[in-house]
């Protein structure tokens, strides 16, 4: 029978999570040739490359992103484990690990994890944010992240291969604080022009097409602000600055936490969500009840 040497697969999991050989050295207090050495023996044992290298850099292969996630669940049982045997823990929770991308707001992110809470067993929700789509990709392919939520699919020019799938899709609704709201809904979308307008940030899905919408209309409203963050904009629309645009299902959410009223709704300008994962088919429990929620309820 072939045992695996735990110790060779810690130094390969350190150096794979921090990086490079130098940071894992430090980490574990061992020389770099130790470590390196280490590795070797345990592609050895497996009979296969785990890094190949890149200018100064050590990138996974495919073997190695394999391993990587075998390796990240042992030593996550490990601790636990630990903890069992310490009294610390009754029952081994079911961990999701999540990257919400920057320009998803955060009320729809909330709505679509809460499903992954109610599972009917102990889920141990860890969310990644505010960092864009590509970022999160590669901690995906590497098995750090299970899934990845965006406003968008997994452009087609990346070297990770993702697959995008559509969670659901609703109009846009225009929101203003009460006074700004009564002044422009009558004749939406022709109110718009010359209305103080606050637009998302140029990286977004939404942003796109909100400049061609309004160019389709034939309306010049004044812009007073973009804004990468969601959350911000909605603040500043709240303060009646300007009119701000989002998701039609976060239409009773916006009005109960920052008590906007809506000018109007725009159901041809579509905004869709995506769950984004290295798995053709999904297979992550609270990913599923999250993809099956959304479809049945949040999007029906």
């Amino acid at each position: 029978m072939e045992w695996l040497n735990y110790h060779h697969l810690l130094y390969f999991w350190l150096v794979a999570r921090e990086g490079t050989i130098a940071r894992a050295s430090a980490e574990l207090r061992l020389a770099q040739p130790t470590i390196s050495g280490q590795i070797r023996q345990l592609e050895g044992a497996l009979g296969e490359k785990l890094f190949v290298r890149k200018g100064r850099n050590l990138v996974l292969t495919d073997t190695g992103r394999l391993v990587y996630g075998y390796a990240d669940e042992i030593f996550s049982l490990g601790r636990e484990l630990m903890d069992a045997v310490r009294g610390l823990a009754h029952g081994r929770p079911l961990r999701l690990l999540v990257g919400v991308a920057d320009v998803l707001p955060k009320p729809v992110a909330r709505l679509l994890l809460e499903p992954a809470l109610h599972l009917g067993q102990p889920v141990r929700l860890v969310c990644r944010e505010d960092r864009p789509v590509e970022d999160f990709l590669a901690e995906l392919a590497v098995f750090k992240l299970d899934v990845v939520l965006a406003d968008a699919p997994a452009g087609p020019g990346i070297a990770v291969k993702a697959f995008s799938h559509l969670l659901g899709e609703c109009g846009t609704t225009f929101f203003a604080s009460k006074q700004l709201a009564a002044a422009r809904h009558k004749g939406f979308p022709r109110s718009l022009d010359g209305a103080p307008l606050l637009l998302p940030g140029e990286g977004s899905g939404l942003r796109r097409n909100l400049d061609q919408w309004i160019s389709s209309q034939d309306v010049r409203p004044t812009v007073v602000g973009e804004f990468d963050d969601p959350a911000l904009m909605n603040v500043f629309g709240e303060d009646g600055i300007g009119i701000f645009a989002a998701p039609t299902i976060l239409e009773a959410e916006l009005h109960r936490r920052h008590q906007v009223e809506v000018v109007g709704r725009v159901e041809s300008l579509r905004q869709r969500f995506y769950a984004i994962s290295v798995e053709r088919r999904l297979k992550h429990p609270a990913v599923i009840a999250i993809r099956e929620s959304a479809r049945r309820e949040l999007f029906r």
